[in-house]
Order: structure tokens, then C-alpha cells, then sequence
């Protein structure tokens, strides 16, 4: 008998760390949900990998290890990242001062302050030696200058140097000689360049990226040298290990280990998720429209993404913790709120939710852990909503009776309420914030929500979807068959993606077709290169190729695809559909085209895909019956569905229920991983894959 297989995929979040198991053979799932340990997350890691291993799983049977983590995210936030020197040209130790003209925020604000810089200015030095806007090099690197600077950094306990010269993109050599001479002087140092890390025009998001993926890079590579020893004591030893990325693919822990991509983990929790929302779904197709929204609801946030035709949508430009990081990434927005978020009283004497959460450590009043700031969850457990006795499938007991009083004492007696009514305006309080940041985000992008279907995930997304549904007038809800491991499951459905950019403004009608297409080479050459030193197949490596284009005058540019405009080699037909394709692109972002106007080419990006095994969802046999088995029916209990409406809700066992049956609201859902609230007026079932649709009834 052939030993068995397995691919693992692990996600830690703020209150819970996520496994899911795939049994390749079977193509059966197998959940673990344990308290994510936040001083080092590889400690839940390895806890829940244990709990598997007490189930009769081999380890050493494990043969892809995928894992999503917010370890730079959270660095980044808490500001616990390296101590950062800067190298920049002479004369130019400014920019990371005067950044861009770009506020954060509200712009009549008179008290707005920048973020703390990551590198101070006494820890950054000016370095002669210049290269011109074509890359031609105009004046010499001073190797003197740049060998004083690696000493006095050193002297001063800097831990990783970030290197910012002007016109890198065009011409790396100046930062490959600085580079190789810090590592004379400084073996250890951590060393980012601006050419590897953002090879692209305008200084300040280049030189954002750069100190970024500085300030994060030890963190990163210190964490994965950690959990790699971990696991290769506890007989994982797979080498096949991946980190998703902020794209929606995956990395290899080899091309972590190197730092120069480490910007790229920024999102990589919230990524999972919404590439598992575009995966899964289309198996089935039964979204009810062209898209999806996501709501991915944990302990301490909730992420919002689009899912449109079965892509998520994408941005090349954005902000994390307020810091500029221009690298193409997943288009999420997140907002505090979730389980474990704290609900208390302003100084107006307004009932709050958030940003605070009380996290895994203590956790809410009801974890029973010491927390005494009454939660989401708390109110969700007064609520009825919540099995005290059964969560995470009755592993972990929830104190009711903490909960309880905890919101009495701090929420309801000082508001004068009821307790049934402060519990239901927390919710109404998390649920309103929720739909806002849907509908504002929605109108951002264009996004008709009525031809959209809700898809929530998370420990408490399921929980809370119905009424920010019926808030935001959607009338379909997806709820996939693992809810509260969702995430994890997305990091076995996706690929190794890696993205390069390569800047070189031109005329589009002057742009000789073989200077781009040997531009684009070079970049697949290195792109291969890459991927050989990660311990991958290049020649199974496919290449999409983008470009940033804008009208002549233009301060912004669109990333305007390639795909099927070519064959063999880039020519004047390709380039000719590709101004087409452009002018369509801008009148569908920005309402109107320029047909008349010259177009520049202004950076060429190529997107590296390398294809993994996925999970392949199967369908499910269909019931005999259409209706619940008494075996699905746990009993029932009395639910507040808001203040004063307290309803005598039916409980059902989910893995229980057969494809097919169908039941109406009010409904409670429970499984190991999640809870789902079928409010009244609505109608639940199961279809053929597994996942629970909910549909308004009016």
C-alpha cells in the first residue's frame, strides 16, 4: 500500500492560525484551527501541524507546504522593523523628506504628520557618482564614499542598508558595485536595492519600496529561517515551501530567503483569501451574477476584495500603514473590525467598536484568558448567535457568563440599556461599518453591487454576512464549505507568480519594435534566472507581458496587457493593437479616449507564472431527500436578530447536511470552523459543491 500524500496549507491570523490538510489522493480536507501565538507565529504553526500528526497523519508525507502570514505587516504596523541606513546620490538626502505632494487622509488637517522616516537622516549619506536619464554614466561611483559609509553604518549598529541612486532602472551598475562593496566591509548586512527591489521611473516610490523591503527584509528572513528548522525537526521536510505573495501567487521560501522580495508579503494574509474567492466559486459558476464580493472577517480586521468575471482585481500603486509601496498587489481594502474588536465608550458618550482588538492574547472576555474589554464575539455569544459549547467544535469552551457581565458593566448600565440592546447595537455598530467600507470601496471601482454575490469567510464573516447583505440590498450569499479556513485553503489554489518591472519612457509611434522586444527578453532572461536559483523548472515558466502606457503630458499611466497582440516577437501590428487596446482601456477607466493624442510607453512589466498542483473541488452526491435530516438538526435555541427580536432559531450540524436540502430562516449553521446566521426572510441550501447559499426571500 502506497503511503499517503498530502499538501498543507497554513494562514495565521491575528486571533487564529488556520491549517488545511489535502489528502492528494482522496481529495478529502482536514482542518485544524489553534490560537495564533503573536511573539512567534511559528509556535501556533507548529501546534496545530502537531495536532495533525496526533490524528495518524505521517509528516514526513507532507509534500507541499504553502503559508500565508502578516509577519512584515505586522512589523511594519508595530514599527519593530531593522534599524535602516540610507545610501542616495549627492545632494539628494531630501527625498525621503519631502516624499511626494500626496496627503494621506483629510488634506485641511493642520495637525498632519508624515510617518517617523525609516531611515533618519543621521543614518543616511550622500554618495558622488551620477548616471543620466538614458543610464549613461555622467560621473564616476566614489568607491571611497561609499566604503566610508558601509563602516560608519556599521559602527552605528545598523542591521540593513537600503541603496537609492538616481536612473538605477536605467542603468543598475552604480548600485550592483555599492552592493558588492558593503559586502566587503559589512558581510552581514542586509542589503536592498532599489534596481532589485522597484526598477522604476519617479525616485520617491522607488526609494518607499526600497526602504520598506529594508526595514522588513531581517524580519522576514529571520522568520523563515526559524519556522524552516521547525519544520525539518518535526518531519516536514518537504522542500517544496511556499509564501503568498501580495499578487495572489506564491513565492518559494528560497526567493524569501534572499530579501529583495520581501515587499512583496505585505498583503500576503488577506491575498489568500480573495485568490481562493476567484478559484472556487467558478467551479460551481453559481455566483447568481458577474462577480463577487468578499468578506473576509477574522479576530481583528475584515478584508474586502472584488471578484470580477472571475478575476480579483489588481492595483500597481498603493499604501500600507501609510508608507507608499508601488508593487502590483491584490485590490484589498481592510477596516477594524472583527471578533475580537473592543467595543467601549467615547468621550461623548457614543458607543465605539475599535480599531483596538484584543487579539488572541487575551482574546474576548469570553475566552476566558483575562481579557476584560467586552468584544464583537462577546456581544455575538449574549446574542445567542454563538455555541458557548461548541466552538471550534467544543474544544475550546466560551464563558457566557463573562460575557455577559462584561458588557453589562461596561456598556450597557453607563449607556442605560438593556443588555439585549447593547449587544444588538454592537452588532448593528460592526455590521454599518462593514456595508460603508463595501459601498464606498464599490463606487471607488465602479461596482454595480445588485449584480454582485456576498462571499464571507473568517471565523466571524458567516456570522455577520446576512446583515450586511440586507444593509447593502445584495440578495445572494456564498458560503464556502470551510468558512473559517478559507483562507488556508486558498494557498493550495494558486501558482508561483513573480512580477518585474523594467522602466523606459518612449514615444509609442517612434518605439522600435526590437529595442522592446529585446527589453522584454532581458527581463525573461533574469526572470529564469531567478527561478533556477529557487530550485525551479524556468522552461515550465510562462511569460505575460504588460505595458504602462499614457498619453503624451499625462502624470499617470494604465497597465494595459499584451496577451494575444503578439506571437514570436513584437512588430508594428502588435503595437498598432496595442493603442487600441489603450484608448479602450482609458475610456473604460476614466470615461473617455484621446485617439488623437500620441501615447508614450513608459515601463514594460512581465508577470512569471509557474504552475503548482491545485485543490480540485469535487462534486458531491445529491440527497434523496430535499428537506434536513433529523440527524442534521442539533435543536433549538432563542436568537436576538436585533433588539427586542428575540426568535426561536432552528440549529443544524453542517456536515450534516446533504447537497440539495434546503431550509428557511431563522437558522443557526454550526461547524468546527465557523458559525452561519440565517437571519429570517431568508432561504439556505446546499449545492452540489458543498457550499451554502443563502437567498433573500423577498
Amino acid at each position: 500500500m502506497a503511503a499517503k500524500t498530502y499538501r498543507l496549507g497554513v494562514d495565521v491570523g491575528g486571533t487564529h492560525t488556520d491549517l488545511v490538510l489535502l489528502d492528494v489522493a482522496a481529495g478529502s480536507l482536514a482542518v485544524e484551527k489553534v490560537a495564533t501565538t503573536p511573539k512567534n507565529p511559528a509556535l501556533g504553526i507548529m501546534r496545530g501541524i502537531g495536532n495533525f500528526a496526533a490524528r495518524g497523519v505521517d509528516l514526513s508525507g507532507i509534500e507541499f507546504f504553502s503559508h500565508g502570514t502578516t509577519i512584515t505587516t505586522n512589523a511594519l504596523l508595530e514599527m519593530r522593523g531593522a534599524k535602516v541606513g540610507l545610501l542616495v546620490n549627492r545632494g539628494f538626502r531630501a527625498i525621503q523628506e519631502t516624499q511626494g505632494q500626496a496627503r494621506d487622509g483629510n488634506v485641511f488637517d493642520y495637525f498632519f504628520q508624515k510617518p517617523p522616516p525609516i531611515a533618519p537622516q543621521s543614518l543616511t549619506r550622500e554618495i558622488g557618482g551620477r548616471i543620466d536619464y538614458a543610464g549613461a554614466v555622467i560621473e564616476p561611483l566614489d568607491e571611497d564614499a561609499v566604503r566610508r559609509a558601509a563602516e560608519e553604518l556599521k559602527a552605528a549598529g545598523v542591521v540593513s542598508i537600503a541603496v537609492c541612486y538616481l536612473f538605477a532602472f536605467m542603468n543598475p551598475a552604480h548600485e550592483e558595485r555599492t552592493g558588492a562593496i558593503i559586502r566587503e566591509i559589512f558581510p552581514d548586512a542586509h542589503i536592498s536595492l532599489s534596481s532589485e527591489v522597484l526598477s522604476r521611473v519617479r525616485e520617491w516610490p522607488r526609494m518607499s519600496a526600497t526602504l520598506l523591503n529594508a526595514y522588513l527584509a531581517p524580519v522576514l528572513v529571520t522568520y523563515i529561517a526559524d519556522l524552516e528548522t521547525r519544520l525539518n525537526v518535526s518531519g516536514v521536510t518537504t522542500q517544496q515551501r511556499f509564501l503568498m505573495q501580495s499578487n495572489g501567487g506564491v513565492m518559494p521560501f528560497a526567493a524569501a530567503m534572499t530579501g529583495h522580495k520581501t515587499v512583496h508579503s505585505l498583503l500576503s494574509g488577506p491575498a489568500a483569501g480573495a485568490r481562493a474567492s476567484a478559484y472556487l466559486p467558478r467551479q460551481d459558476g453559481g455566483t447568481g451574477g458577474r462577480g463577487i464580493v468578499t468578506l473576509d472577517m477574522g479576530g481583528t480586521s475584515c478584508d474586502i476584495a472584488f471578484i470580477e468575471n472571475g478575476t480579483p482585481l489588481e492595483i500597481t500603486e498603493g499604501t500600507v500603514a501609510r508608507r507608499q509601496l508601488d508593487v502590483p498587489a491584490l485590490d484589498l481594502t481592510t477596516i477594524s473590525a472583527g471578533g475580537g474588536s473592543i467595543v467601549w465608550i467615547d468621550r461623548a458618550g457614543f458607543l465605539s467598536v475599535g480599531p483596538q482588538s484584543a487579539g488572541a492574547d487575551p482574546g474576548p472576555v469570553c475566552y476566558g484568558r483575562g481579557g476584560a474589554d467586552p468584544t464583537v464575539t462577546d456581544a455575538d455569544i449574549v446574542c445567542g448567535l454563538l455555541n458557548p459549547d461548541y466552538f471550534l467544535g467544543g474544544t475550546q469552551k466560551l464563558d457566557a457568563t463573562a460575557a455577559r457581565a462584561a458588557l453589562e458593566t461596561k456598556i450597557a448600565t453607563p449607556m442605560k440599556m438593556t443588555l439585549g440592546e447593547a449587544a444588538a447595537g454592537i452588532r448593528r455598530i460592526v455590521d454599518m461599518r462593514m456595508a460603508d467600507e463595501v459601498r464606498v470601496f464599490a463606487a471607488r471601482r465602479g461596482v454595480d453591487l445588485s449584480e454582485f454575490a456576498l462571499l464571507p469567510f473568517g471565523g466571524a464573516g458567516a456570522v455577520h454576512a446576512a446583515a450586511v447583505a440586507e444593509e447593502l440590498g445584495m440578495r445572494r450569499i456564498v458560503v464556502p464549505a470551510r468558512p473559517g479556513a478559507f483562507s488556508a485553503l486558498g494557498l493550495l489554489c494558486t501558482d508561483v507568480l513573480h512580477d518585474y518591472i523594467r522602466s523606459e519612457l518612449g514615444a509609442l509611434d517612434r518605439l522600435d519594435p526590437a529595442h522592446a522586444e529585446q527589453l522584454f527578453r532581458d527581463i525573461e532572461a533574469k526572470a529564469a534566472s531567478e527561478l533556477a536559483e529557487e530550485g525551479l523548472d524556468p522552461s515550465a515558466a510562462t511569460f505575460e507581458r504588460d505595458l504602462d502606457m499614457r498619453y503624451a503630458g499625462q502624470g499617470y499611466e494604465l497597465r494595459v496587457p499584451l496577451s494575444g497582440l503578439w506571437q514570436n516577437a513584437l512588430g508594428r501590428k502588435a503595437f498598432k493593437a496595442v493603442r487600441e487596446r489603450f484608448d479602450e482601456v482609458h475610456a473604460r477607466i476614466h470615461g473617455h479616449a484621446a485617439k488623437e493624442k500620441s501615447v508614450e510607453v513608459v515601463s514594460y512589466r512581465l508577470r512569471v507564472r509557474v504552475a503548482v498542483p491545485k485543490y480540485q473541488p469535487q462534486a458531491l452526491p445529491a440527497a434523496a431527500a430535499s428537506s434536513p435530516q433529523p440527524a442534521s438538526i442539533k435543536g433549538m435555541r432563542n436568537v436576538s436578530f436585533d433588539a427586542g427580536n428575540a426568535l426561536d432559531a432552528t440549529i443544524y450540524d453542517r456536515d450534516k447536511l446533504s447537497v440539495g436540502v434546503g431550509f428557511a430562516g431563522p437558522a443557526i449553521v454550526e461547524q468546527f470552523d465557523a458559525t452561519t446566521v440565517v437571519p429570517p426572510g431568508w432561504n439556505a441550501f446546499v449545492d452540489r459543491y458543498g457550499n451554502l447559499i443563502l437567498e433573500r426571500t423577498d
